[in-house]
């Protein structure tokens, strides 16, 4: 009877215990789709997430359209374009071939492509998987958007960009960089033997039974393929072209969020290379100065709420993607858009914070203190790295705004001297001893201390209305040098400016012809002639003025 008794009460614990889990899985699953339902609409571009735990999905949903112009809903199996997340592929393949003996880290870049002009500085293959190499990325220089349509072989691309000036000494500083990893994606092609699309199409996605991911093509049928798109003065269009012989190893892989799972568990059981091979790849490292970049070979390092994160996003011509690996966890989240103008970022590191129970705090309104308290904390402060933060009170709220940006952030109090960003990602801690104010500004895994200054807060810009008919005389293109054009359009009330290879950002106006931005600390004016035609405008930023004729 004892015996019987004691089962039932295992019974009655493990179904508890069952039960238990089922609605915590619910209501995971439910607070992942709130959080991709902010951003993902039915009748607009769309987005594919998974989750999954110990290499377990719990989670693989689609939302929105992969297909606008035929209605087509989207659907967990379709395959984007991943943009950066190229780079931890090119990373792996050059890790496969320092097993075999084929190359070594520290091997100098005149070593594959000889005549390569490194200004007599000694720049290594780690340097490129480090981003700290100091060669000029492509995607930065002005040209670049000339020749985005060009097929161009890999040598013949890097004649477009070596002769440009470095930015600084290899290993002075880290600045995120595609040219980097276009040579080495030449480099797999020379110690191979094989192609950089034919090395990892044969000896990763065939290898790993990735059979929805490709090295990318736009005259290739590929099944399931979600159509990219951006958004243009609110509407829709299709993505931008650009040849995949450009983003190549830097960017031009395509796959879904299935295949990227596979990608991921192969990665963490040492399936391509040893463990000890593949933590180099997660080795945050240093600067010659030691300053860790919080960087190791294709993959970012970060943090939710303290624990440590691995990640990789990425940003192509209509498509945006961000994965995010928790190791303490084994959990790992994938988000795919196929839309230039939705970033996952945000949303995938909200969503892997959730699924290991540490979510980001979100602003409370029933959380409040007085204006005394508030006003405590208002004033400027100085960062380590230059940086100039002021912070005001406005109607019973704080703000935050950096110098030389027209933006300014609201800040809601967690306790009396602790403040979070809506998204809970950026928070500020405040503190006062012996009349010495300092604020610590922390960015996740970034963290910088301010110390406060009398400086005075740049006076607010107000805007002003300016007739649409006045607007629409202001459109055209405007060139400011060779090949680098301001084209202005206009929508109703509203004036968009947009320079060659940059995204459009709206202009507000101050007066009838000069106009600012809000994104970066810059103006525009419009001049005209003695008839009141348009011909001209100035761009001031930076301290600079750069007169642009329309043409």
């Amino acid at each position: 009877m004892k015996t019987l008794n004691q089962i039932k009460k295992a019974f009655v614990f493990f179904l508890c215990l069952f039960l238990t889990n089922v609605i915590l899985a619910q209501n995971l699953e439910l607070k992942i789709d709130e959080v991709l339902q902010s951003k993902f609409k039915n009748n607009e571009t769309g987005a594919v997430a998974l989750v999954a735990k110990k290499g377990n999905v719990i989670y693989r949903k689609a939302f929105g359209k992969a297909n606008i112009e035929l209605d087509v809903n989207m659907k967990p199996e379709n395959v984007f374009e991943v943009g950066s997340i190229t780079k931890q592929f090119t990373s792996v393949s050059i890790l496969m071939l320092l097993e075999e003996g084929k190359l070594s880290l520290e091997d100098d870049i005149t070593k594959y492509i000889p005549d390569y002009p490194t200004k007599g500085k000694r720049i290594t293959i780690h340097h490129l998987l480090t981003h700290t190499s100091g060669i000029k990325s492509y995607t930065s220089m002005q040209k670049f958007g000339e020749v985005t349509t060009k097929d161009m072989e890999p040598l013949k691309f890097i004649d477009f960009f070596k002769n440009e000036p470095m930015d600084f000494d290899p290993g002075e500083k880290y600045l995120y960089n595609n040219s980097g990893y276009f040579i080495l994606g030449y480099i797999i092609e020379k110690t191979s033997g094989m192609s950089y699309p034919e090395f990892v199409e044969t000896r990763i996605f065939k290898k790993l039974n990735m059979n929805s991911s490709y090295y990318g093509s736009r005259s290739k049928l590929i099944k399931n393929r979600a159509a990219g798109y951006r958004m243009r003065n609110g509407e829709y269009s299709n993505a931008q072209y650009i040849s995949m012989t450009l983003p190549y190893a830097a960017g031009s892989i395509m796959s879904n969020v299935d295949d990227m799972l596979k990608w991921q568990t192969a990665i963490r059981n040492n399936t391509l290379v040893k463990k000890e091979t593949i933590d180099k790849a997660f080795t945050n490292y240093t600067l010659n100065n030691g300053k860790k970049i919080n960087y190791g070979y294709g993959w970012s390092f970060n943090e939710i709420n303290g624990v440590p994160t691995l990640e990789h996003g990425g940003s192509i011509p209509g498509y945006k993607s961000m994965g995010v690996y928790v190791p303490s966890e084994d959990v790992y989240v994938i988000v795919f858009s196929n839309c230039g103008c939705k970033s996952p970022t945000a949303l995938a590191i909200k969503i892997a914070a959730l699924a290991i129970n540490k979510p980001f705090s979100v602003a409370d309104s029933n959380f409040s203190i007085s204006k005394e308290e508030l006003n405590k904390w208002v004033g400027a402060y100085e960062f380590e790295d230059g940086a100039i933060r002021f912070i005001s009170l406005k109607d019973n709220q704080l703000y935050s705004q950096r110098e030389g940006s027209s933006s300014s952030f609201k800040m809601y109090p967690t306790s009396s001297n602790e403040f979070s960003f809506e998204d809970g990602f950026y928070t500020y801690k405040f503190s006062e001893k012996k009349g010495k104010k300092t604020a610590v500004f922390q960015n996740r895994i970034n963290k910088e201390i301010g110390v406060f200054t009398d400086k005075e807060a740049p006076k607010e810009r107000k805007e002003i209305s300016v007739a649409p008919e006045v607007l629409k005389g202001y459109e055209g293109k405007y060139e400011l040098q060779p090949g680098f054009i301001i084209t202005v359009t206009s929508k109703g009330n509203q004036l968009f400016a947009q320079a060659t290879g940059q995204s459009q950002f709206e202009l507000f106006a101050e007066t009838q012809t000069k106009f600012f931005l809000k994104v970066v600390e810059a103006s525009i004016e419009f001049h005209g002639n003695e008839n009141g035609i348009i011909t001209a405008l100035t761009l001031y930023q930076g301290g600079r003025e750069m007169k642009g004729v329309r043409q």
